[in-house]
């Protein structure tokens, strides 16, 4: 079907999660009155990224008064936004929730923490151990968080679930500089989306964040790409931003004609490969 997205490029204050709501109701709010049907938020927008000892302060049950504010909101629209969800047995998850209809509809548990350079996320967040497409009114979708996408098993595991549409949440860094001088990070996560799309035929749609937290700035540049690998609407660099776009059935139905990458791709073969390098790595 068709519809309209809205990607919430915003700026989340770091602990505050009564203010990142806020910030996400008046988003939803934009979203709703300029026709989009579907709101995606970017990673951890309701705590800020760099949480490090106060992520048991800011995560939200799945009964929390904030997870059932959201679920009211998303009687008017279908919303995906990220948060530290806490569970039963008190472990920390960086999670993205799918609301819909009033409901909370599904939940990815971020799998791949980075633990390089800048980053430190598995000293103060459990991983996540599956990745799920589900059904919407949109299509069948995936999720996946930031690092996440970095991993080709990760979109390929998606894709092979029927996923038609990857969303993606993010609180990507600016770091770097690219062969023509642009930020690196930028360029590499342009290349990255435009890559996926086009070897799984499918639709991605990447939010990232704004601002800035202990001295690190995030670089926005949140983008829709079509299954072809081209941009549809693209985000402004740094700063705030409300990015639509529409999305239309036919245009995923012409390159999965035109170039019909799933339709070919053996699952048998992939998983007998596997199962033979584990075999022989004695795994």
């Amino acid at each position: 079907m068709d519809f309209t997205v809205a990607l919430a490029q915003i700026k989340p204050k770091l602990g505050c999660v009564a203010d990142n709501l806020a910030l996400a109701e008046a988003a939803v709010a934009d979203a709703v009155n300029a026709g989009a049907g579907l709101v995606l938020f970017p990673e951890l927008a309701l705590t800020g990224y760099f949480l490090k000892d106060l992520v048991p302060d800011v995560a939200l049950s799945l009964d929390a008064p904030e997870i059932i504010r959201l679920k009211e909101l998303s009687r008017h629209i279908a919303i995906v936004i990220g948060c530290v969800e806490v569970s039963s047995d008190y472990r920390f998850f960086n999670s993205a929730l799918y609301f819909d209809g009033g409901e909370l509809r599904h939940v990815h548990r971020k799998v791949y923490l980075p633990t390089y350079g800048m980053f430190d996320e598995q000293r103060y967040l459990a991983r996540g151990e599956r990745f799920r497409a589900f059904d919407s009114r949109f299509g069948r979708l995936g999720i996946l968080i930031c690092e996440d996408m970095w991993h080709l098993s990760a979109p390929y595991v998606l894709a092979m679930d029927g996923a038609t549409t990857l969303l993606c949440l993010s609180s990507s860094p600016g770091r770097g500089v690219s062969e023509d001088e642009s930020l690196g990070s930028t360029s590499a996560w342009q290349k990255l989306t435009a890559t996926t799309a086009m070897f799984f035929n499918c639709r991605v749609l990447y939010c990232n964040r704004v601002g800035y937290e202990d001295g690190v700035s995030f670089w926005g540049g949140s983008e829709v790409v079509s299954p072809a690998g081209s941009v549809t609407a693209r985000g402004k660099l740094f700063e705030d931003d409300l990015v639509m776009a529409r999305i239309e059935e036919g245009e995923l139905r012409r390159e999965r004609i035109f170039s019909p990458l799933m339709r070919d791709e053996s699952l048998s073969v992939t998983l007998k490969e596997l199962e033979r390098i584990d075999r022989e790595r004695g795994c």
